[in-house]
């Protein structure tokens, strides 16, 4: 022990500090070593020396008593991450997850690979917070709805995510990640002032390249939303795929703080038209759920949303659904050069209204690019004021949301909610177009799928 303190005498404090109080530390979780100085122990409770089990002590309290492999280097290890080790004891019964303890042969490994190892806590602290039931339920509306009775349907909202919220998620953002103008402040400033343009921009064969690479993104980001969706899925758990499979790819998802929208995505059940925001409400069998993606991806946007048919669903509710994609898919079918964009509502309301069905005439879709919303404005109704002609380079996004009932909506107290008037249920599908020579181009289409074809099989979870 003498020469131990001789050979730590030129170590920082800390280090000196650990070398003693680290076996009894292990030993006993009411010890910990205290060091002020580092980072590491700011924001977490334990500092990456007196973290970590000697090989004396064999783990940390709690964790398992077998021979596992070190996640720096694979060799055998039984030193166990405590901050792992806590949010595995706090996960309810039946939770699953990708997220594990990690397992490190020696204090220096664990030390070397800490900066990437501790990024995994947040994360799987988020998903473990999701899953658990909340003090008096997870039934609790936020307090925006105190003493609303102008309900329209039988969905109600749900409390949300206390811990994992807009600011945790923007502070835990990679610095690689290119973040816009509102990720601060929730203003989208730039599009503020381009609100009196009505000119749709020519993109460059760069711009457009820029654009094709979010568009792809924000494909494979739905694609694994879409995967997350089954019956008692919460919305609160889509929202953080969404989170997670977004930043992983390096992008910032577009919906996060823009006019203070406080999540990755929206998530529309049943009456919800559209702007849904995810809570801890389970889905259930025969839900109807759009999830709508956004992403922003060195410099430029791209935007995608899908319905979902959540378990075994009535025929109604597959043919409203099939109906808003009928009618994506004839609004599409007028995109080339020289046509009217007031044209396409035309089409779109034609389609609809064999089908049963009514447009909402309140959003429209939009030009995307640099901005997450620019001219030009693309209704879904006929007999639109819609201004513009479409040239080769535009983008632009075609999304009619489609009702079974009156094409009337109503909006949430949380000012995001749009649902029906009569509290029929809505269906909507977004793709984002590019004008070509001879046609268009789908962005945001999946790879192998130049051309839109319905498929119940991919919308059914």
């Amino acid at each position: 022990r003498i020469e131990a303190f001789i050979a730590a005498k030129n170590q920082p404090r800390w280090a000196q500090a650990a070398a003693f109080v680290l076996p009894r530390c292990c030993r006993s979780s009411e010890t910990r070593v205290s060091s002020p100085s580092t980072s590491l122990q700011r924001r977490y409770s334990c500092t990456p020396v007196a973290a970590m089990a000697d090989d004396d002590s064999k783990t940390v309290e709690g964790a398992p008593q077998v021979e596992n492999t070190c996640a720096g280097c694979g060799l055998p290890a039984k030193m166990a991450c405590p901050h792992c080790v806590k949010i595995k004891a706090s996960e309810p019964q039946d939770f699953s997850t990708d997220y594990g303890v990690a397992y490190y042969c020696a204090q220096d490994c664990f030390k070397k690979h800490w900066k990437t190892h501790k990024a995994q806590h947040k994360p799987w602290a988020a998903a473990v917070e999701i899953a658990t039931p909340l003090p008096g339920g997870n039934e609790r509306m936020p307090s925006c709805f105190d003493n609303y009775q102008g309900w329209t349907g039988s969905l109600r909202p749900w409390a949300r995510p206390a811990v994992d919220d807009t600011r945790a998620r923007l502070l835990r953002l990679p610095a690689s990640v290119q973040k816009p103008d509102y990720a601060g402040s929730g203003q989208p400033y730039s599009e503020i002032l381009d609100k009196r343009n009505r000119t749709a921009k020519v993109y460059t064969p760069e711009q457009i390249q820029g654009i094709r690479k979010a568009c792809k993104i924000g494909r494979e980001v739905l694609d694994a939303a879409g995967r997350a969706v089954k019956v008692g899925v919460t919305t609160a758990e889509i929202d953080r795929v969404t989170y997670e499979a977004t930043v992983s790819r390096g992008a910032y998802p577009s919906p996060l703080n823009y006019y203070n929208f406080p999540c990755a995505v929206c998530t529309s059940v049943n009456e919800v038209i559209c702007h849904g925001i995810p809570d801890l409400r389970p889905l259930r069998d025969g839900d109807v759920v759009n999830v709508d993606v956004s992403v922003f991806y060195q410099g430029y946007h791209g935007d995608l949303n899908e319905t979902f048919v959540v378990g075994q669903c009535s025929p109604q509710n597959v043919g409203l659904v099939e109906t808003a994609f009928r009618c994506l898919e004839a609004g599409a079918a007028l995109i080339r050069p020289g046509t009217m964009y007031r044209d396409i509502g035309s089409n779109i309301e034609r389609v609809a209204k064999k089908r049963g069905c009514q447009v909402v005439k309140t959003y429209c879709g939009h030009g995307i690019g640099e901005l997450f919303h620019t001219a030009p404005n693309v209704p879904h109704y006929s007999k639109n004021k819609a201004v513009g002609v479409m040239k080769a380079g535009h983008i632009f996004t075609i999304e009619p949301m489609i009702n079974l009932g009156g094409w009337r909506d109503r909006t949430w107290p949380d000012d995001w909610t749009a649902v029906t008037a009569d509290g029929s249920k809505s269906a909507q599908f977004e793709h984002t177009f590019l004008v070509t020579e001879d046609g268009y181009e789908i962005l945001t289409m999946r790879d192998g799928e130049p051309r839109m074809a319905w498929d119940l099989t991919k919308q059914q979870r």
